[in-house]
């Protein structure tokens, strides 16, 4: 769990693993919008591989990546669907107001 955990923590690999979640397919390394260099997005591939979040196999010169879906949904039920229903604030969003709770006009 600890390995599974360390790979979402990342939003780079939660992205990665939203979009595989959303299109219900296999999608190829190319096809994921990356904020950061190839080698590094390469590492984020291997480390969801290593956690066990996705499996990576090629098809011609393309490695694709398959979300683990059953595998995860059975050691760890509404972990996916908790990572693909919170969305990323852009780079750059002021950040979500927070709910006060008590005080004001005392009513």
């Amino acid at each position: 769990m600890q390995q599974v955990l360390e790979a979402l923590a990342d939003p780079i690999r939660r992205a990665i693993v939203r979009g595989l979640y959303a299109s219900g397919e296999d999608r190829a390394c190319g096809t994921f919008p990356m904020v950061v260099s190839k080698s590094t997005g390469t590492h984020h591939f291997k480390v969801l591989r290593e956690a066990g979040l996705i499996r990576q196999y090629y098809v011609g010169t393309s490695r694709m990546n398959s979300l683990r879906r059953t595998d995860i949904d059975a050691a760890f039920p509404g972990l996916l669907d908790a990572v693909a229903g919170h969305p990323e604030p852009a780079p750059g969003a002021p950040p979500p107001p927070t709910r006060r709770v008590g005080g004001g006009d005392g009513a």
